[in-house]
C-alpha cells in the first residue's frame, strides 16, 4: 500500500469527521471547531492512500522554542501499519531543533511514543480543563 504524507493540506470536514468518529474522539461532536483548529494548526500532516484520508497529526507552536502535538489519529482500518509512526516522524523532523517538544499520551499509546523518543516529563503532572469525554 502506497502512503502519501502531505504537509499543510486542508482536508474537508467529511473526511476528517470519518477518522475522528471511527476513533471515538469527542471533538467530532464539534465539527466546525475541529476543522478550524486543524486548519489553523502550526502544522497539519495528513496520510493518504489512493487519495483517501487515513490519518492525520497536528502541531501547535510558538514557531521557535515550543511545540505541542495534540492529535494523532489513524483510521482503525489502517492502524498497525506504520502510518502513525510516519506522521510523527514527519512532525519530529520539522521540529527537531526546538527546545521543548510535548504531547499528552494516554495509557494505550505510551509505548508507541516512547519508541519515538518521548519520555515522562520528570516530576511534572499533566493538567487540563477539558470539556470532552476522553479525546
Amino acid at each position: 500500500m502506497k502512503i502519501d504524507i502531505l504537509i499543510n493540506e486542508k482536508p474537508c470536514e467529511e473526511e476528517v469527521l470519518r477518522i475522528y468518529k471511527a476513533n471515538g474522539w469527542s471533538s467530532a461532536q464539534k465539527p466546525q471547531s475541529l476543522l478550524a483548529a486543524l486548519h489553523n494548526s502550526h502544522t497539519l500532516i495528513t496520510a493518504r492512500s489512493n487519495n483517501l484520508l487515513i490519518g492525520l497529526a497536528n502541531a501547535i507552536s510558538d514557531g521557535h522554542l515550543v511545540v505541542y502535538f495534540p492529535h494523532l489519529l489513524v483510521h482503525p482500518d489502517y492502524q498497525r501499519r506504520g502510518i502513525g509512526r510516519k506522521l510523527m516522524v514527519a512532525l519530529l523532523e520539522k521540529y527537531a531543533d526546538f527546545h521543548q517538544i510535548m504531547l499528552t499520551a494516554d495509557g494505550n499509546s505510551v509505548r508507541f511514543y516512547e519508541g519515538l523518543g518521548f519520555a515522562k516529563a520528570g516530576s511534572t503532572v499533566p493538567m487540563w480543563i477539558y470539556a470532552g469525554t476522553d479525546h
